[in-house]
């Protein structure tokens, strides 16, 4: 009996030991800094259509993937909200320097769906005090810097959602998917539920085959009620309740989708700081350019400005830059239907990649000649 013992515990021990070496394996090569990876992903997924890149540098086309492919992409969107604010700020339609209520903001937040976004924000805006009013300016920054849910939504209330659909069109971009309230849409599924008396795996078959115009449409009806009834935290509780992987792929896969030839166009429009004017600039620089911040960037770039989004199948990155001998580099990179390592690995080496690409002259030549004519 304790030799039978002694054997199930050396047994558990080695598989206890198995799992602890490929969790650190595992670790190790996800954190594994690798630039090139995102050449190898791309490479290897072409054929799928699920990943999409456009890079251009110095008014070249320098690498074209999937450009025309739409996919969705996820907080990438906020861009568009960004450049709207940005010209109803420098029309005087908005006032940046108004005070705008947490607590009122607040009412848009659903714990635990935007991967702590919304209360980095918060956090950073306290710095050991209770904050209670901030800056329109700053709800606009929280949405781009920290890519605060709440804050969007809040922000495209004010904006008004007509305004905000008309911004790809004034861009000459006719592949763009309307925007729609992102948070308020988490709350279709409970919308069909009580609506019409179903399961919860019965309104996910519902939405599942509902058509687009419809769900956005529903998305706006609980928009416009939230404004005046926003959602009790028990029923914030209970969406977190419904929110499985199938509750999540489904969202995802419905979010605003656009392509990153439409995407380069716009970095390529906010890069030459021509496109718009230079009061629109007063005000959209500050929000998209927070890499400037960095005393690292402000070395050898003039300006950059960066937007990206994810969900738990997506990854996105749009990134526009002019360092200071003059060379401009426009990126779009859209990823879709991710496993959990893919995700892992694009959002460990997105970053190099970018930052590699704008500082060496070898490298983007290799990411052309293995990118070209795939």
């Amino acid at each position: 009996m304790k030799k039978l013992l002694l054997i199930i515990v050396g047994i558990v021990v080695l598989f206890v030991l198995i799992i602890g070496i490929l969790a650190w394996s595992f670790k190790k090569y996800v954190n594994k800094e690798d630039p090139n990876y995102i050449v190898q992903f791309i490479k290897e997924n072409i054929r799928n259509e699920n990943v999409s890149l456009s890079i251009n540098f110095n008014g070249q086309e320098w690498v074209e993937v999937n450009e025309k492919k739409k996919l969705p992409l996820a907080s990438t969107v906020k861009i568009i909200v960004a450049i709207e604010y940005a010209q109803q700020a420098a029309e005087g339609k908005i006032d940046p320097a108004q005070e705008i209520s947490l607590e009122e903001l607040n009412t848009f937040y659903v714990p635990k769906t935007d991967g702590g976004a919304h209360e980095a924000w918060i956090a950073q805006l306290n710095k050991g005090q209770e904050t209670i009013n901030v800056p329109l300016s700053e709800v606009a920054n929280g949405m781009i810097a920290f890519s605060s849910n709440a804050n969007t939504e809040y922000l495209m209330n004010v904006l008004g959602f007509e305004n905000i659909n008309r911004v790809p069109e004034s861009l000459g971009i006719s592949k763009h998917d309307p925007l729609y309230p992102i948070v308020s849409v988490l709350f279709v599924t409970s919308q069909l539920m009580n609506e019409k008396n179903l399961t919860q795996e019965e309104a996910l078959e519902a939405l599942k085959s509902m058509d687009l115009s419809e769900y956005r449409n529903r998305a706006m009806e609980i928009h416009k009620k939230w404004l005046s009834h926003p959602p009790t935290n028990q029923e914030k509780e209970q969406l977190l309740k419904m929110m499985s992987m199938d509750f999540q792929k489904i969202w995802s896969d419905r979010l605003p989708g656009s392509t990153t030839e439409d995407y380069i166009s716009i970095m390529e429009k906010l890069n030459s700081k021509e496109y718009y004017n230079k009061k629109i600039h007063t005000y959209l620089d500050p929000v998209m350019e927070q890499l400037m911040k960095n005393p690292a960037n402000q070395e050898f770039l003039v300006h950059v400005g960066r937007k990206g989004g994810s969900t738990a199948f997506i990854l996105t990155n749009t990134m526009y830059a002019t360092d200071k001998e003059g060379n401009k580099t426009e990126l779009a990179f859209f990823s879709n239907d991710l496993n959990r390592l893919e995700q892992a690995k694009l959002s460990r080496n997105l970053n190099g990649f970018q930052l590699k690409f704008l500082t060496n002259a070898e490298f983007r030549t290799y990411v052309r000649e293995e990118l070209s004519n795939l």
